[in-house]
């Protein structure tokens, strides 16, 4: 894929959609039909292909990143309607007689959607499915990590939808720079912080607007209190760090445990993971395995960094590439591993004095903003005015990642977690700018803002702009 070639791409997509035709919700809903029909008709293809790549079980890639999307299509479906209805304001006694102003939600234009490796589906078509809504054309870049799941994308996009309107281009990152280089309407990013900030530069020499969903620089917490339920606690999250071997970006990084419970709740969790995967979880066909060799070299070098220190977990594969989920305690909240994101099935465990809480949150508050935030706890007042107070994406108590199943809500990110948001309306939103029209009057046109200001006729205009004001 040359520059030429996607320039090409990117100047059919702008003269595509200058003819119009996305512009009619209608048609834009009938698009959205075919993506969903689609989805279902090759949903199979796709649990094959996430099988390839990550080693997911049917029922996981159908439950992560199938059903998702549909879901989510379903969503736009029944609600772009009411979302792309023009908005009527009054336009106050300033405007007087020009009293009608409406907001139109009107589309960006050629969208850049680049997607990553660990939900390729779920991650593109759930992203793309925001763009068709709010009324755009769309250049997808694909992973090049994901080979087996962009490769039957490219094939389903090049079935479903004509280049003009939406295409996908694979390649590695010489290919992504090739694309951030063109001039875009709406860029989308999913992924990493270091990646954002490059993505964000190269934008900003086409003040470019961007979307990022990022991961977390310093991780995703989970806090354990010593009146949390421990037994639910470990089953959450022992099924949260087995699912996709860790490679999510709102799972969680460490878990801080108060002191007083860590030991009942260390063998909760190696309960939790070895009734959900057996005793040899590496060997389990259905556990995910890490992306690539160099992703798993990685993984074994950490552990092994850690090694005197893992009471459960602690072995792999290297030839299937799958590596246990490993506990690993007691780990000080001022070591390496729980400074940035790991993003494998590595957990430390972080034990702390319950009654020293407030301090382990001031902590995580001096740094980078999480994508997601993760609560275990009875005292539901500490944990709503906690909520209320940290800076984070999302997140849940009493529970993991199922905040982004919820429908009519946003997912987002903040600081190094990202900026935008998308889901159901959020998405419409994200790839739609508000233009606001006023509706000028011809008649009953009073002098109140032309000159003259002074003189003892026009005494009166300042009179009436103090009454206008209050």
């Amino acid at each position: 894929m040359t520059t030429n070639n996607i320039q090409s791409i990117v100047e059919a997509q702008r003269a595509f959609f200058r003819t119009g035709e996305t512009l009619d919700v209608k048609w834009r809903i009938n698009q959205l039909k075919r993506l969903r029909a689609a989805v279902r008709d090759h949903s199979q293809e796709m649990e094959q292909a996430l099988a390839d790549d990550l080693g997911r079980s049917a029922v996981e890639a159908y439950l992560c990143d199938v059903l998702p999307i549909i879901t989510e299509i379903d969503e736009t479906i029944r609600g772009l309607r009411r979302w792309a209805r023009p908005e009527c304001h009054y336009s106050g006694l300033m405007c007087f007689p020009s009293i009608v102003t409406k907001v139109y939600k009107m589309p960006y234009g050629v969208t850049l959607i680049i997607s990553p490796f660990n939900f390729p589906m779920l991650l593109t078509l759930g992203v793309l499915a925001a763009s068709i809504a709010g009324g755009n054309t769309a250049v997808i870049k694909a992973s090049s990590k994901s080979s087996a799941s962009t490769a039957m994308l490219k094939r389903f996009i090049a079935d479903l939808f004509p280049p003009e309107y939406v295409t996908l281009i694979d390649g590695g990152h010489d290919v992504a720079d090739e694309c951030l280089a063109q001039r875009f309407d709406k860029i989308f990013y999913t992924g990493s912080p270091a990646v954002g900030k490059h993505v964000m530069a190269e934008a900003a020499k086409n003040l470019t607007p961007v979307a990022l969903e990022l991961g977390g620089e310093t991780g995703n917490w989970c806090v354990v209190r010593k009146d949390a339920d421990l037994k639910d606690a470990a089953r959450k999250i022992a099924f949260f760090k087995s699912c996709n071997a860790g490679q999510i970006c709102i799972n969680i990084n460490q878990v801080a445990v108060a002191e007083e419970v860590v030991e009942p709740f260390l063998d909760e969790l190696k309960a939790a993971f070895a009734k959900q995967l057996g005793d040899r979880p590496e060997q389990n066909d259905e556990y995910p395995h890490l992306i690539s060799e160099a992703a798993y070299d990685k993984c074994v070098a950490l552990a092994e960094e850690y090694r005197e220190r893992i009471v459960f977990g602690g072995r792999g594969v290297k030839e299937t590439k799958r590596y246990a989920p490993t506990i690993i305690y007691p780990v000080s909240p001022e070591e390496h591993i729980v400074q940035h994101e790991l993003f494998n099935p590595l957990l430390p465990i972080v034990p702390y004095r319950d009654a020293e809480v407030e301090q382990l949150m001031a902590t995580i508050a001096e740094r980078e903003h999480p994508l997601s935030m993760y609560l275990f706890t009875r005292n539901l007042r500490w944990a709503r005015r906690t909520m209320q107070r940290q800076q984070y994406g999302g997140g849940c108590v009493n529970e993991v990642c199922i905040h982004l199943m919820v429908k009519g809500v946003p997912f987002n990110g903040t600081g190094h977690s990202g900026m935008g948001a998308y889901h159901g309306i959020w998405g419409f939103r994200e790839f739609t700018h508000p233009s606001t029209v006023l509706w000028g009057c011809r008649h009953f046109n009073l002098p109140l803002r032309e000159h003259p200001y002074t003189g003892r006729k026009n005494r009166w205009k300042m009179w009436m702009l103090k009454k206008i004001g209050g």
